[in-house]
């Protein structure tokens, strides 16, 4: 009888697949988040940016154009995060994301202990975009 473990799977060049339990954890965290990115995050930039660009935070005004931006980006991250294909470079853009979000919230607001959100979402996004990583790999063959 011949067990395969996700370690073997990999020295026999097969793709890596988390297990059933790494799989829930990650498909809820990938909901979630997805949702939360897509709802609350980068839909309110994209609908009400006026709004947003009359009521800035203290020390930190950006351009309405990169506000919108970055509300794409934040949603189509989000939709990213939801599709199986996507999930992987989701995450991978997100993490990319909010570690500029960080860098923001800490040297140009000058509000570095606002930076620990982001970075937590970075570390979040960083490992779903590790675990997903076949799918990263299937996109680009």
């Amino acid at each position: 009888m011949t067990t395969s473990t996700p370690s073997a799977n990999i020295a026999n060049g097969s793709t890596y697949q988390p297990g059933k339990v790494r799989n829930r954890v990650l498909w809820t965290l990938q909901i979630v988040l997805g949702l939360f990115f897509i709802i609350a995050s980068g839909g309110p930039k994209l609908v009400i940016p006026n709004t947003l660009m009359e009521n800035p935070p203290e020390n930190l005004t950006i351009p309405i154009g990169l506000l919108i931006f970055i509300g794409v980006v934040e949603v189509a991250g989000g939709i990213g995060l939801l599709v199986p294909r996507l999930s992987g470079l989701a995450a991978a853009g997100l993490s990319v994301l909010t570690v500029l979000a960080a860098a923001t919230q800490a040297f140009i607001a000058d509000k570095p202990a606002m930076a620990i959100f982001p970075l937590v979402l970075a570390a979040i996004f960083a490992w779903i975009a590790y675990e997903r990583r076949a799918t990263i790999t299937s996109l680009l063959r």
